[in-house]
Parts: structure tokens; sequence; C-alpha cells
């Protein structure tokens, strides 16, 4: 009975160490992939913010084949679109480097699965041509138009910081890029930190000036982030282990076929080609690896909106990463 007894026992420590070592980062073991016959009946619901994502997989001929179909929203900026991955309402997207700091700050059911570097030029702080501000110092007592918990957050939130301000000694307005825009246009807002296209729109339709932009200010990283729902489904997972490979191969690909996905990004979206040109042209997102070095740099800027009272407690933003997929999207990388 008692030798009974310890094989059971050895069994059972057997099956949980292969559970474990099925496992990504301590997180959920992560699903077997299923065939082609089942994958072929999977709906993957992807979160895109102005078409930026399907655009460039259309322009890189990365949406032929596809062996699961595609399901397209369209979000105005990254919080919202990760609530959605939270809610279970979409299975994966692309946002950028502060919205899922906030994701986190409030349990959302989501993880970060791969994540590339960008221009930090094109996040910036516009003013209206002919606004009297020179410098970042200028905007104390001023109202700033931004996205409450998007990536220019962020980025506002930093070069604050550097001019010797924070965000307790200008008036935020917190709005969406659309409305941000009009109010920008019409003088409601003193300045406005954005991001890519909106940045290149501002320049080309309204004149605005850079105040100041990313450098020494943001990281430039986003991240495809993807519901945990959808990464303990077999059928879902194996689809996003698929389609993060293929925007790795788009965006390698945008590298040397800027006027190709501007145009791809124009027709997708109505903006002005002109408009598609000077965002694609100013600088394209090149795949990085999702290793600590971008876990540090993600908690630091998770602290520091923790340190300026914005966030309600610490965030421990590696318990949100999964590196399942990282040795897929180095060979993407490599092969791409």
């Amino acid at each position: 009975m008692h030798l009974r007894n310890v094989l059971a026992a050895a069994l059972l420590l057997t099956g949980l160490a292969a559970c474990s070592s099925s496992a990504s980062d301590g997180r959920a073991p992560v699903p077997a992939a299923v065939s082609p016959a089942e994958l072929k009946k999977v709906t993957l619901r992807v979160g895109d913010q102005k078409g930026g994502v399907k655009s460039l997989l259309t322009a890189a001929n990365q949406l032929n084949g596809t062996p699961y179909r595609i399901e397209w929203s369209t979000f105005t900026s990254g919080p919202p679109l990760l609530e959605a991955a939270s809610a279970g309402a979409i299975d994966v997207g692309r946002v950028g480097n502060t919205p899922p700091i906030f994701a986190a700050a409030s349990k959302a059911k989501i993880s970060v699965v791969s994540v590339a570097k960008s221009n930090v030029e094109r996040e910036t702080v516009l003013v209206p041509p002919d606004s009297p501000l020179t410098d970042v110092a200028s905007l104390r007592g001023k109202t700033v138009g931004v996205a409450k918990g998007s990536s220019a957050h962020g980025q506002l939130l930093n070069t604050l910081k550097k001019a010797g301000l924070s965000t307790k000694d200008i008036k935020i307005s917190f709005l969406q890029p659309s409305e941000a825009f009009a109010a920008f246009t019409q003088h409601q807002i003193d300045a406005w930190a954005i991001w890519d296209p909106y940045t290149a729109q501002a320049q080309l339709e309204a004149h605005a000036r850079v105040l100041a932009d990313g450098r020494g200010a943001s990281n430039g990283l986003a991240f495809e982030t993807a519901s945990t729902t959808a990464l303990a489904d077999p059928g879902k997972n194996s689809a996003i282990k698929d389609f993060v490979q293929r925007v790795v191969k788009a965006q390698l690909w945008s590298n040397s076929h800027p006027d190709e996905w501007a145009r791809a990004w124009a027709a997708e979206t109505g903006l002005k080609p002109e408009v598609a040109k000077k965002a694609v042209s100013a600088g394209r997102d090149r795949p990085i690896p999702l290793d600590d070095a971008v876990v540090a740099s993600e908690q630091q800027l998770s602290d520091a909106f923790t340190n300026e009272g914005t966030l309600p407690g610490k965030v421990d933003f590696a318990a949100f990463v999964d590196r399942r997929y990282g040795p897929d999207i180095e060979a993407a990388r490599r092969n791409g």
C-alpha cells in the first residue's frame, strides 16, 4: 500500500513537472498546437488603431493564405483596445508602451506577447504655429490634450519631468485623438501630446510646431497584446502564434518598401496620401526581443506613474509578460 502511494505521488509530481515545462514565464500552461483542420475553424479577432497593422499586413502580402479567419476592429487608442481584450471582445491587438501599464494596474486579463521599437521623434508635444510657447517649461499652467493611459501620456509625463515639472503643473485635458485634433485646431488646448499619424496630420494640415519629442522621454516600445482567455485557448493560441510572426515579417518588409505601405495605409483608412507618406517615412517599427531590458524599461515607466500618484499602487509589469512566442518571433526576424 505504501509503495503504491509513493508511486502515485511520483507520477503526480511528474505530471506537475510536465505541466510546468509547458508554461511560459511561470504563467498558465501553453496549450498544444491544433491541427491545420482545427485552425481553419478559428476566427482571430484583432484590434487595430487607425488601420496601421491591417494596412501593413496587406501591403506586405502577409494576409494571404492565413490558415484562420481574421475579424478586425478599430479603436481610437490603446486603452479602449485593451479594455476590449480583457473583456474577451477581441483576442489580440497592438498598443504603445503605456496602455499595458494602465491595464495591469486595473488587473486586466491581458499579456504582452511581442514588441517592436519605433522612432521616438514622432512621439511629440505639439503647439499651434502661432503659439507663444517656446519650451517645455513654458507649459506650466497651460492646458495639454492627451489620451489618458496612451503612449503619449507616458511621453508627456517624462517630458515634463525632464523640464522639472510634473503633470500637476499643467492642466490635462483627456481627449481621444480625433477630439484632440479639433480642440487643437480651434485653440481650445495650448498643446497636444500625440503620436503618428496624428503628428504628421497636425504638421501638414494645421502647421503644428513640435515643442518636444520623445527623445529622452520615451522608450518607443509598442506591443502585440493578447487576452489571457485567447492565450489559454488551443485554437486561438495557434492563430496568435502565426499572426505575430506575420506582423514581424511585415515590419521588416516595410523598412525597404515605405511607399507601398503608405499607399496601403491611405487606402485602408482614408488618410491623405501625404500624411501617410510623412508618417511612414519618418520611421517604422523594428521588431526586437521581448527581453528583460524591455521589461525593466516598462517597469521604470510604470513606477514613474505610481510615484506621481497617477496609478494607485506599484505594478509588476513582468507579471503581464508572456514570452511563449519568443523562439518563433526570433525565427521570423532572422528569416523575414
